[in-house]
């Protein structure tokens, strides 16, 4: 796609970037395929799906106790456990605010650890990794921001998402698509308070929300996730597309300005050949 020739002009050093249409295959890519980069907050999706796999194969309910009293599985997909951005301390009852929170991720990962007998990353890698042929990624870290991976995998877990084999469709549907405890405020991070603040489980719902980190042409229906490290997936129902891109330069200005414009050019230049 030239539209990704944008990418060019980025202040950043290096970059890789790919498109996926809603049938699996690739509508434009942009730089090295095969580099790894960490992908800090887009490791939230990956940790997500590995978490539905497990709720599917029956480790647990969405609805089991996880977290804080009167949390559960879903709160923590959904950022209203109540926990703290980074600290494993509670600042709200469960499902009264969204609050976004890398501790809580890492609270579902240590209950997917201990509901499917295995250490988290040997789990996201056998139920999520390996299936989809993504052998470039690796949770390294955290469950919310640990991840390394590539322009080539993340198109792969693109085409899942858009059309799903590992999980059921009407799960993925309700993860992306629906709103998980609607109404409720909190921080965008990068983007200041959003009212309401929609997310799925554990993908962000673009709804109205403005300022975005998509575009003004990207539907309410896109889904996706961005990362400090410069990082982003958003997946656009509307359009048939995906997109992701990566790079080594920590997300900041630079980003909030030229993210949005690249994610225009993609949905002009792919509309009807989604």
């Amino acid at each position: 796609m030239e539209s990704l020739r944008m990418i060019e002009q980025w202040p950043v050093p290096n970059a890789a970037a790919v498109v996926v249409r809603r049938d699996g295959t690739l509508a434009g890519t942009y730089g090295p395929q095969d580099r790894a980069f960490p992908l800090a907050s887009v490791t939230k999706p990956l940790t997500a799906y590995a978490a539905l796999v497990a709720y599917e194969e029956g480790a647990f309910e969405l609805d089991d106790p996880a977290g804080p009293d009167g949390s559960t599985v879903r709160h923590l997909l959904a950022h209203t456990s109540g926990l703290a951005f980074d600290e494993h301390r509670v600042m709200a009852a469960p499902g009264t605010r969204r609050i976004y929170s890398n501790a809580g991720f890492e609270v579902l990962g240590e209950t997917v650890a201990k509901a499917t007998g295995m250490p988290f990353a040997s789990y996201l890698d056998e139920a999520v990794l390996r299936p989809l042929g993504m052998t470039a990624t690796a949770l390294t870290g955290s469950p919310g921001a640990g991840a390394v991976s590539t322009a080539g995998d993340l198109a792969r877990f693109a085409a899942e998402v858009q059309a799903p084999r590992l999980l059921h469709p009407t799960t993925v549907a309700t993860a992306t698509g629906e709103i998980a405890f609607p109404g409720l405020r909190g921080v965008l991070p990068g983007y200041g308070m959003q009212s309401p603040n929609d997310w799925g489980l554990g993908f962000e719902i673009r709804s109205a929300k403005s300022p975005h980190w998509t575009g003004a042409l990207s539907s309410p229906a896109t889904f996706g996730h961005f990362g400090q490290s410069g990082t982003f997936l958003w997946c656009d129902p509307a359009a048939g597309l995906a997109c992701a891109a990566l790079t080594d330069r920590a997300f900041g200005p630079w980003a909030v300005e030229a993210w949005p414009p690249l994610t225009d050019a993609v949905l002009s230049e792919g509309a009807g050949v989604a």
